[in-house]
């Protein structure tokens, strides 16, 4: 009985580690299947508009590149401007619940550019308030036609004739900055980000009461959810005096939450919330052709790690009332190129 009981266990020992060894296999399969759809997934997900192509060599001379060295410092350091806009449009069932109403067409319902210096460790964000009163250039059309140089118009009308291509020409004209790379979020994306995140934690000054964002809160620390973060974004007629300036600082508080949020949560440890950040930003992102990749992305992104929420500075272009129009303001002078001045 010994022996055919050590010789059934030996010929079962066999079986058993071919058993476990394509039980092995079989998770590996799968899990590189996984990850290989996971990323083609998110690859996809991303939009992308070729600005370079279309806006051709008349604008901005590009900064002058810092030397980097491949071995010791793969990824880029070199300064870089993006131009970050997030869209009121309201395409789609998400982004039409979200803003509410049924408004046509879009338009850049928030600009911010952003440059980052030399080394990727500080940045600059400056807001441009969308009712800004501009001399909007000639902008190329997929069509092969070009929209006419409009004077004293606003600001954000750019998106709305030309899309990114003339929102990134009417940034460069008024700023004489070449903006490097373009990202556009809209309503719905901007609200699965900060829900992936675990909400954003946000300090008021005010009591906010707004009708149009349907966002009330007494002034004080608040937690907020995705569609309470983007109603914050949007409320201008509950605070101040109700002008596109107000939401400005709401909007540069939130992207200083926003930062101290994803620095806090440990994505790389946490594949699932990665996964999910990654799906919730890519899924509603347009971007220039420079960043339209899960690659490209991720190398931005690995090139800011070393910039935390207090190396972000926020300012908003100096405005004043525009004498045509008390609901409008233009550019201050001299400080508005004094400002762009130093970002270049």
């Amino acid at each position: 009985m010994t022996g055919d009981d050590e010789g059934g266990r030996v010929g079962r020992r066999p079986r058993v580690l071919k058993a476990v060894g394509l039980t092995l296999a079989g998770a590996l399969v799968t899990g590189c299947a996984a990850a290989g759809w996971a990323y083609w997934h998110l690859n996809s997900n991303i939009k992308s508009v070729d600005i370079n192509s279309a806006l051709g060599d008349d604008r901005p001379a590009r900064a002058t590149p810092t030397p980097t060295a491949s071995q010791d410092a793969p990824l880029p350091t070199e300064a870089v401007n993006i131009l970050v806009l997030g869209s009121d449009s309201r395409s789609g069932k998400e982004n039409e619940a979200l803003g509410g109403g049924s408004s046509t067409g879009a338009r850049s319902d928030t600009a911010m550019v952003v440059h980052i210096d030399a080394g990727r460790t500080t940045a600059t964000v400056v807001s441009i308030p969308r009712d800004t009163l501009v001399t909007r250039p000639s902008c190329p059309l997929e069509s092969g036609r070009s929209t006419a140089v409009s004077y004293g118009s606003m600001f954000n009308s750019a998106y709305a004739v030309g899309g990114p291509v003339c929102a990134v020409k009417t940034v460069e004209s008024i700023t004489d900055v070449r903006m490097d790379h373009y990202i556009e979020i809209d309503f719905s994306g901007f609200a699965k980000l900060v829900n992936a995140l675990g909400g954003v934690t946000v300090t008021t000054d005010e009591d906010i009461d707004d009708d149009d964002s349907h966002l009330r809160l007494k002034a004080g620390t608040h937690h907020l959810d995705g569609q309470q973060a983007l109603a914050l974004a949007r409320t201008r007629h509950g605070i101040g005096d109700g002008s596109d300036l107000g939401r400005i600082g709401l909007q540069q508080k939130l992207v200083k939450a926003l930062l101290e949020q994803i620095s806090s949560t440990s994505l790389l440890t946490s594949p699932a919330k990665l996964y999910s950040v990654a799906d919730a930003v890519t899924g509603s992102l347009t971007t220039d052709t420079g960043l339209d990749s899960l690659t490209e992305l991720t190398s931005l992104a690995e090139s800011l790690k070393g910039l935390s929420s207090d190396d972000v500075k926020t300012v908003t272009m100096p405005v004043v009332t525009a004498p045509s129009n008390p609901n409008r303001v233009v550019a201050k002078e001299p400080a508005a190129s004094e400002l762009w001045e130093s970002l270049r």
